[in-house]
């Protein structure tokens, strides 16, 4: 009978420590399944934050991490290269004029007041269209030949005019993708001599050197993209209005000859 009670006891014992086991592990999951949740939800928000992150940001970032360095001068050309488009701009369009209007003034200003009131017409017009006008009428009581003379020197100092600081701006257009180029292999020349220095060969010990390497390359050809198509306007913009400067001038000379007769 004693032994009965024994035996029953350690098996009421066994299933009390199995009970507690299988709580305590039970639990133990529990927790780590709650954990790994936890951690989804952490990596999922990560993942919209990126994804929510507008160009701007992301370029901001970009440029950060290709160095200050050679990414500010980069920079510089960009800035430089914009004021200097931006203000040609603003004067070719200012010099741009209507030439069709101001041959038909000019030329009725001849017919009804004579030379000095075709002068005054071109006195109060902008633009080195007027100006060249101006300077052939001003010579025209001399001789035809003096107003062609002085009308195609004019037109000489207007086309300087017209393309003053446009070599700077192709300086630029050269210059960034060169120090794109040159950050390039500097960030290749110091990842190189860190695979040297370790003796093997690691992603992660060269990947920010190439990165920044590639960064550089990267903004540097943007740049010069940006001001390579300002730079195409411009040299449109002087084409077209030297165009009209030659135009106007021999017009100009043949109602100069008419008004002698």
């Amino acid at each position: 009978m004693k032994r009965l009670f024994s035996i029953l006891a350690m098996a009421g014992l066994f299933v009390l420590s199995t009970n507690t086991v299988s709580a305590k592990a039970n639990a133990v999951v529990s927790n780590l399944s709650s954990s790994m949740a936890t951690v989804a939800v952490m990596l999922q928000d990560d993942a919209a934050a990126e994804s929510t992150k507008g160009f701007t940001q992301v370029l901001k970032e970009q440029f950060i991490q290709g160095g200050a360095g050679f990414m500010g001068i980069v920079l510089l050309c960009l800035i430089l290269g914009l004021a200097v488009a931006i203000e040609r701009i603003i004067y070719l369009n200012m010099a741009s004029t209507n030439t069709a209007k101001l041959k038909q003034q000019v030329e009725d200003a001849l017919s009804s007041g004579g030379v000095e009131a075709a002068k005054e017409i071109c006195r109060n017009t902008k633009g080195p269209v007027a100006s060249i006008y101006y300077q052939g009428l001003d010579r025209a009581d001399e001789s035809i030949e003096s107003a062609e003379k002085a009308v195609i020197a004019y037109g000489g100092v207007q086309m300087g005019q017209l393309e003053k600081n446009v070599s700077w701006l192709s300086l630029f257009i050269a210059i960034a993708p060169m120090l794109g180029f040159m950050g390039t292999v500097i960030g290749m020349i110091q990842a190189f001599q860190k695979i040297s220095a370790v003796g093997n060969l690691s992603a992660s010990l060269i990947a920010g050197d190439i990165q920044v390497a590639l960064l550089t390359t990267v903004f540097g050809l943007i740049t010069a993209i940006i001001l390579q198509i300002f730079y195409n306007y411009i040299i449109a913009k002087i084409d077209s209005i030297v165009n009209d400067m030659e135009d106007s001038s021999i017009t100009l000379i043949d109602m100069l000859v008419d008004h002698k007769k």
